[in-house]
């Protein structure tokens, strides 16, 4: 958002593109910390609870959404930023994604129907390779690789080979991966947990309950749902809750740590300071569109 702001004061439009799988749905305003209007400061925000709880956003949906918004912003003569931590999303958009023909809703229902042991075992049997790689335990994998094989008679290591859609060489990237101290990191997790509930999360929960989803939706595993959920249900207290909550925001963060460190290219900057400046990204900017 500063980056943002400075180049507006500079006379430089920008967009702020949402790249985070959580903040895509309008139905978890509170619980992904998703940026009210005065925290905007009038400046666009694009793929901010564009989707409907009821209708999961994929990496490629949102890929071609986000295309579509970085091109708008292009043609506008402004500088699109994306934001966010989804790895997949920012990876699909930059590389492509394989291009895996749509899966039949009833041999998906099926398969996503079976106990999690079974479809292991038969993903076993026909895509041994694929079921090595995966925790027993991995039901969404599990699922994904067993319903390709199924429907498709290829593995999906082999559909990953092939890869379509992506803009990584179309484009000038500036990217910057924040890694801030993670003892630090935890307590603002802690932090952050505490301050969604006083906002209205639990009654952002109730809502979603009220709407009887798919629990597999990703819109109901979304950290918080469950940790909520089971208070309202009475299984555990609010306190429970919150430590819950806390601890899964906390495990998030550990995981997004490590894949931040080790999976985007290493040319890309690494800034390990609690207190992120944006004058480094700046310069480049400012260079390259030559702003005073």
């Amino acid at each position: 958002m500063r980056l943002a702001l400075a180049l507006q004061d500079r006379g430089k439009p920008a967009a702020v593109i949402n790249a985070d799988s959580a903040q895509v749905y309008a139905d978890l305003a509170v619980l992904s910390a998703r940026p009210t209007p005065e925290e905007m400061h009038g400046i666009p925000h694009r793929l901010f609870g564009a989707w409907d709880g009821a209708q999961a956003c994929s990496a490629a949906d949102w890929a071609e959404a986000a295309r579509r918004e970085i091109a708008e912003a292009h043609a506008a003569d402004a500088v699109p930023i994306l934001v966010g931590g989804t790895g997949l999303y920012i990876r699909t958009l930059l590389d492509g994604i394989a291009p895996i023909p749509a899966i039949d809703p009833d041999l998906r229902s099926a398969i996503r129907a079976m106990p999690v042991e079974q479809a292991y075992a038969a993903l076993l049997a026909e895509d041994p390779d694929r079921a090595a790689a995966l925790s027993p335990g991995d039901t969404t994998r599990i699922a994904r690789a067993l319903e390709v094989v199924r429907s498709t008679g290829r593995p999906l290591a082999q559909w990953q080979t092939e890869r379509v859609g992506g803009i990584g060489e179309l484009v000038e990237l500036h990217p910057v991966i924040l890694l801030p101290e993670r003892q630090i990191l935890y307590e603002r997790c802690d932090a952050r947990f505490d301050r969604m509930l006083q906002a209205g999360a639990i009654r952002e929960v109730e809502s979603l309950l009220a709407r009887s989803l798919d629990p597999a939706m990703p819109v109901m595993r979304a950290i918080g749902i469950p940790e909520i959920a089971g208070y309202l249900r009475k299984e555990w207290s609010l306190d429970d809750a919150r430590s819950r909550g806390a601890q899964a925001t906390r495990n998030y963060a550990k995981r997004q740590y490590t894949w931040l460190r080790h999976q985007p290219p290493p040319d890309w900057p690494r800034i390990e300071d609690n207190h992120f400046s944006e004058s480094s990204l700046f310069e480049i900017l400012l260079s390259k569109y030559r702003l005073t």
